[in-house]
């Protein structure tokens, strides 16, 4: 699923090779190659994180389920897949450094300073450990060239924990806000691209009313693409959130599927409201958003993360990413 390492540097390996001839120069007069994008060339995690640290200093499984008064901040390094003979491990958390409280968000933002940003906000019943896993997954299934982060809040990490983990989500909306909008006001900082899955769409769209809200509409300048995959939220409260996000709505991409089995029994659990990611494509399309319906390429039990399972519902999130960089 990760790309070879390997394979990686003979591309650079090209590419340097080529550049020399290009410039006219000898490849040995010319300047050393820039360095490798993404998680390979800078293997590391930024994290803003509503969940208490596990232990002092911070060590394993790094972040628990319980709740932390303040947004804090900290970095993941990371160890890439291995490659031995007995087969190809994933990437790896190394170790979690820089844990800090004050002023979380501008070190968040301080840390992504110039460069494009991914990040990524997880749904329901997810650990830490999870929800670091499915950002690795994603940026390297993408290519993504920027920093990769994480915005994770407490969610009970338990399939009875749906009630508390949408109270733990919406708990979470002002830390949110509070980081988007260090990131914003961090001057000759490059875009940030959001990914949100499920329950965790309904806190980013909150938090983006918010953001828009409290700081205007220059606030949103630095949001490049929205994508919102199988979001959990009641068709109604959706359309109204993106109708209060006014022209920032286009910048939206959802990922829907009819046969999204989660979303039935949440839909279900609230009352028969279908939820945004099951409606219909001419539904969602009405309101002004981009729709990718994935309903074709859910042949699982569950079909609710095929962002990350179906390789061309993967790309959605890519080709979203690349229209809001033009």
């Amino acid at each position: 699923m990760f790309p070879r390492l390997a394979r990686l540097s003979a591309i650079g390996l090209v590419g340097f090779v080529l550049s020399g001839c290009i410039g006219g120069e000898s490849a040995l007069t010319s300047a050393p190659p820039a360095p490798r994008p993404g998680l390979v060339g800078d293997p590391r995690l930024l994290i803003a994180t509503t969940r208490l640290p596990v232990g002092d200093p911070i060590q394993k499984p790094w972040f628990s389920s319980e709740r932390s008064a303040d947004l804090i901040f900290a970095e993941a390094r990371l160890t890439p897949p291995s490659r031995s003979l007995i087969g190809r491990g994933g990437w790896n958390i190394a170790s979690v450094d820089g844990v800090t409280r004050t002023n979380a968000a501008s070190s968040f933002a301080q840390a992504a300073l110039g460069r494009d940003l991914l990040l990524y906000i997880h749904g329901y019943r997810e650990s830490f450990e999870t929800a670091a896993t499915s950002t690795i997954q994603l940026s390297e299934g993408i290519k993504f060239s920027g920093v990769t982060g994480l915005f994770t809040w407490p969610s009970a990490g338990s399939t009875l924990s749906y009630v508390a983990d949408r109270e733990a989500a919406m708990w979470s909306r002002d830390p949110l806000e509070d980081l988007l909008a260090a990131i914003a006001k961090t001057p000759s900082g490059g875009r940030v691209h959001i990914v949100a899955h499920s329950m965790g769409t309904l806190l980013t769209l909150e938090a983006l009313r918010m953001l828009r809200t409290d700081a205007g509409p220059s606030a949103m300048e630095r949001i490049g693409a929205i994508v919102l995959a199988a979001p959990d939220i009641d068709i109604d409260l959706f359309a109204r959130s993106i109708e209060r996000l006014g022209p920032d709505a286009k910048k939206i991409t959802v990922i829907s599927s009819t046969n999204d089995r989660a979303l039935a029994v949440s839909s279900r659990l609230a009352g028969g409201i279908i939820r945004a990611g099951a409606a219909d494509r001419e539904r969602l399309e009405a309101l002004g958003v981009r729709v990718a319906d994935a309903s074709e390429f859910g042949g699982g039990i569950i079909n609710h993360d095929l962002f990350l399972s179906n390789r061309e519902v993967e790309q959605v999130v890519k080709r979203a990413i690349e229209r809001e960089r033009m």
